[in-house]
């Protein structure tokens, strides 16, 4: 038996490598002992969910988590025990040696409001409010002072651009919220760990944050069930924000115009966060594009609902479900009626009688991502008005399951795709078509493909920034479960993705409280994934699912560990970003060379959208991982360009933190062409692949609309 000790920390205050010769001879994964101190939970089953979830986040699958670990200490203290490779091993070390679950830094949201009483705000174990803080808890209906706690330290609300009085009979005027929306978002990025939460079932496990042991503020701007806002009060909730003293704002909101403040929200150290709307897979779709800004696109994650349809032909078929009425599955999980309601509006079912039968419905001529929705939410509310009592859906995308709130707990609605929908719609012409609707289960881990960009997740180019990559990156959006009151629901869209890389940007600050939001940006994006879970490319899904591009997804798909030791980083002055404001947004005074400053702003990606002939350009790398490091370009040109890098290879040392090299692009055709993609990689030999992506259009004329 060989011990070698790691050295003490606050979270893992010993690391000890124990070989077992009987069990790892010959093996490439030694047993590893992770020794965390202190139960953070009296619960002994919530502290082997937090070992489980700290080995997911290093193995990348709870599958893996689950074969990997060999024992859970629980009861006296703290830790585990688990089979690992050394560079897991050396990662987890760094990983819980500096995180610290995002302690003491502030998460402002900027959102609907927080249902206090969650469980997933619970503030036992949380010492005294940081004494920077300079925000109130501010009280209205259903919200006292001691609706705040250690753990919602502070609490605003907006309402006098509206009419008070009639806003009143719809929502409560204080920081206490509705819809969910607020309370989902919040504790996505900080609730603490609840045990047993599911969905009717459904997804079942331990509900935590990205964030746990961050504090949250919330600025409730969003009103009434539907989310009404108003500008106006998104820009009063940044200035109090700014005067707070938030170290990550949060903004899971679309709006057409830029938010005015945020530029002086980062200027003052403040990563700000926005949702990059939900118009997809159209392109040009996407909100929230300032620079200054991460912009986030939605994803999928690893866990899906089958669901068996089984025929009266013996045929079973598999389709997609959150339907978790246990009371009606018992009377629906037998053999029924079936009958093919096409289109499922009103004209159609008139023609067939669909009382007391399970519907098949589809509607190809809604290709549209939200026409889709529309059309989907319709022909459901009319077979059910008809008195139908089970629905297949055949669609395009499985990305919106819980836009039927509501009604899926009235009866079974199953997504299927249409060759599914083809074989059942076949099986329906014939004499007595019977059909069974088994439960729904849910499945995570190996067998379900992921990331893959969500279908309605919006998509770049930006319309105001053209020169620019948006979004920036993309996270966990679909089917998201979290707080949205009393219990936890289900809840997708791109809101649901920003408070995940909010989350991350808090365990940033918590581990390098010295870093500037540009460079917090940039390791997120730069250390991104472009390949899913079994290392294939990424997939965009839409009405023709394709390979996904930087205007999908920006960098990539979010990897949290990776970046926070992403080697290189792209800082930027916040005046650079000024000027970048007066130029577009601004008063547009002194902008002779916006072209060349707006190309050289020192971003984590390259945009060229008027290519002509030749452009180059420049950016700085800033070394945060080992003092001496030489790196190594890797070019990925796009189609149709020629792509150089000087110099190619990047050497620092004490002395030399940061290096400049200039990109130059060469179009090899002149012609008014589309974007095209690439990327630009800097390798240091030593596991740190620092990845920009590109995008370039080449053009013979200017401002010539892309249209046919």
């Amino acid at each position: 038996m060989d011990l070698r000790s790691g050295s003490p920390c606050t979270l893992l205050l010993i690391l000890v490598v124990v070989v077992l010769q009987a069990i790892s001879a010959g093996a490439t994964n030694n047993v590893y002992i992770v020794y965390m101190g202190e139960k953070k939970h009296d619960d002994p089953a919530l502290v082997t969910a937090s070992h489980h979830e700290v080995l997911t986040s290093i193995l990348g699958s709870k599958d893996e988590a689950l074969k990997s670990i060999v024992y859970s200490y629980k009861h006296g203290f703290s830790g585990f025990a688990a089979r690992l490779t050394e560079s897991h091993a050396e990662k987890l070390k760094r990983l819980l040696s500096k995180a610290k679950y995002g302690k003491d830094v502030v998460v402002g949201v900027i959102d609907s409001g927080i249902w206090p009483e969650s469980r997933s705000f619970d503030d036992t174990g949380y010492g005294p409010v940081p004494t920077r803080w300079k925000g109130i808890c501010q009280t209205g209906k259903a919200f006292k002072a001691t609706s705040c706690n250690r753990k919602i330290i502070g609490a605003r609300w907006y309402a006098d651009e509206f009419d008070k009085e009639e806003l009143g009979k719809l929502d409560y005027l204080s920081a206490r919220d509705i819809g969910g929306h607020g309370t989902h978002v919040a504790s996505t990025i900080a609730g603490v760990p609840v045990q047993n939460v599911s969905h009717g079932g459904l997804a079942a496990g331990v509900a935590r944050g990205g964030a746990p042991r961050a504090r949250i503020a919330v600025y409730k701007v969003l009103w009434t069930k539907d989310s009404t806002g108003g500008l106006a009060s998104a820009v009063a909730a940044i200035d109090d924000a700014i005067h707070d003293g938030v170290d990550v704002l949060s903004l899971s909101v679309g709006s057409s115009d830029e938010v005015h403040g945020t530029l002086h929200a980062v200027a003052r150290g403040i990563t700000v966060v926005f949702s990059a709307g939900n118009a997809g897979p159209v392109r040009q779709t996407l909100k929230n594009e300032s620079p200054w800004v991460i912009t986030v696109a939605a994803s999928t994650i690893d866990r899906s609902f089958p669901t068996v349809i089984s025929l009266g032909n013996k045929e079973k078929l598999v389709g997609q479900s959150i339907y978790h009425n246990s009371t009606m599955m018992d009377s629906i999980n037998d053999f029924h009626a079936l009958v093919d309601g096409n289109s499922c509006n009103k004209e159609d079912l008139e023609a067939v009688n669909i009382t007391g039968k399970v519907v098949l419905c589809s509607s190809r001529s809604a290709i549209a991502n939200y026409t889709l929705g529309n059309a989907y939410i319709d022909a459901i509310t009319n077979v059910h008005q008809g008195g139908g009592i089970g629905v297949i859906y055949a669609q395009y995308t499985l990305n919106i399951l819980e836009s039927v709130k509501g009604l899926d707990s009235v009866m079974p609605v199953v997504l299927v795709d249409y060759e599914i929908a083809y074989r059942i719609a076949s099986y329906a012409s014939s004499t007595r078509p019977v059909v069974k609707i088994s439960r729904t289960v849910s499945v995570v881990g190996d067998g379900v493909l992921s990331p893959s960009v969500a279908a309605f997740s919006s998509r770049g180019p930006s319309t105001a920034f053209p020169a620019l990559v948006k979004p920036d990156v993309a996270a966990p959006g679909v089917s998201i479960l979290a707080a949205t009151g009393d219990s936890y629901d289900f809840m997708s869209g791109t809101s649901m993705a920003c408070p995940h890389v909010s989350a991350v940007a808090a365990l940033l600050k918590s581990v390098h409280p010295e870093w500037s939001p540009a460079m917090i940006k940039s390791a997120i994006v730069t250390t991104a994934s472009v390949t899913d879970r079994f290392g294939m490319p990424i997939q965009a899904e839409g009405v023709t699912r394709k390979l996904a591009d930087p205007f999908d997804i920006g960098g990539g798909h979010m990897d949290p560990y990776r970046a926070a030791d992403p080697g290189l980083v792209y800082d930027i002055d916040p005046k650079e970003y000024t000027k970048l404001f007066n130029c577009t947004l601004g008063p547009r005074d002194d902008c002779s060379s916006y072209k060349g400053r707006l190309y050289n702003l020192n971003l984590p990606s390259i945009a060229v959208p008027d290519l002509k002939k030749s452009v180059t350009l420049w950016r700085t790398v800033t070394n945060v991982g080992p003092v001496r490091a030489t790196y190594r370009a890797k070019i990925e040109a796009p189609a149709g360009v020629d792509m150089a890098v000087e110099p190619s290879v990047l050497k620092f040392n004490k002395g030399c933190r940061s290096v400049t090299f200039k990109v130059t692009f060469i179009a090899r055709q002149w012609v008014q062409g589309s974007h095209t993609f690439g990327s630009l990689t800097w390798l240091d030999g030593r596991g740190h692949s620092v990845r920009i992506p590109i995008a370039v259009r080449s053009v013979i004329q200017d401002f010539v609309a892309d249209v046919a």
